[in-house]
């Protein structure tokens, strides 16, 4: 073979050597819209899966503001599954000033004494520990006017001024029985963001979840559903009814985030013989967010992840 002749058949082979290789490199994965993690501890479950998600440095950036707002509503201990879960805010807390966060608030609009359901959910003093700071929810001045301009019911509502500035809104509620909407959790979470809590339930209360959902910014939503309460929601009668379930969701879209929790609860509730395993049809504020463009409730369409914790 001449010279000329064997370098062209070398660079011609090296190069197809070259594209073998490059074919046979598995791709990158994209990170996940949503993950599904079981097992262990609310905390752990927590690590875990924000490690799937991309790590906490995803969402957060160094001298960032933070609000977690998780569900704080009832002056009950962490067992009946009425609040989220103590540890899991705490640990979600500690994620974010981790990666440099100014600041980390926590608030809730309370259904009962703000100051016995921020200290009998065990909340309060988990987010001090950690190094946050609670904010208090239950007084009109910290709340101000904002229009809904998607929503269908909801056209104006007074929002707690803590979200306004925020860099960075964490959704952390609990996955529970709610006697008006049936089940509660990520969208329904944020009506601890408002003043007028009545409006919503004398006006269409799915339609209304749907509309503020529309409007509210969220940067990542975390389900609880470590205890679920399957029955007597949204108190809470008896721990008896909020088995531990050991479940977690964590996504970037709510309306995903509550169909997944749905089918969670249905899981948990043949499990256990208790409530309704409802479908996600039988949920109506889901369809109304999907239909105003807020999230998928189709989970075929997202790269869903799940996980286990040993």
């Amino acid at each position: 073979m001449k010279r000329r002749d064997f370098v062209k058949t070398a660079i011609a082979t090296g190069a197809v050597a070259c594209a073998g290789a490059a074919l046979a490199e598995p791709k990158k994965s994209k990170l996940p819209d949503l993950v599904a993690i079981h097992g262990g501890t609310a905390a752990d479950m927590f690590k875990k899966g924000i490690k799937e998600m991309g790590g906490m440095k995803r969402f957060v950036k160094k001298g960032q503001t933070v609000v977690v707002k998780p569900n704080i509503g009832w002056d009950k201990s962490p067992d009946f599954g009425s609040n989220t879960d103590p540890d899991l805010v705490a640990e979600i807390v500690k994620e974010c000033l981790a990666c440099g966060a100014k600041e980390v608030f926590c608030f809730d609009h309370t259904c009962q004494n703000p100051k016995d359901c921020y200290e009998h959910s065990g909340i309060a003093a988990a987010v001090e520990k950690a190094g946050g700071k609670m904010i208090a929810g239950n007084t009109d001045s910290m709340y101000v006017n904002r229009d809904i301009p998607n929503g269908v019911s909801l056209k104006t509502a007074r929002v707690h001024k803590i979200l306004l500035d925020a860099d960075v809104i964490i959704n952390a509620p609990v996955l529970k029985h709610h006697s008006g909407a049936k089940i509660t959790c990520a969208m329904k979470n944020y009506m601890g963001c408002i003043w007028d809590r009545q409006f919503w339930h004398r006006n269409d209360l799915p339609q209304c979840i749907a509309d503020f959902a529309s409007y509210q910014k969220t940067t990542l939503n975390v389900v609880d559903a470590y205890h679920v309460m399957l029955e007597h929601g949204p108190q809470g009668k008896d721990p008896k009814f909020a088995p531990v379930a050991k479940y977690q969701v964590i996504s970037t879209d709510i309306v995903a985030a509550d169909a997944a929790a749905v089918q969670i609860f249905a899981t948990v509730a043949r499990q256990h013989g208790m409530g309704k395993p409802y479908e996600i049809s039988e949920i109506p504020y889901i369809a109304m967010a999907e239909k105003l463009g807020v999230g998928t409730a189709d989970l075929g369409k997202l790269n869903v992840k799940r996980i286990s914790v040993a």
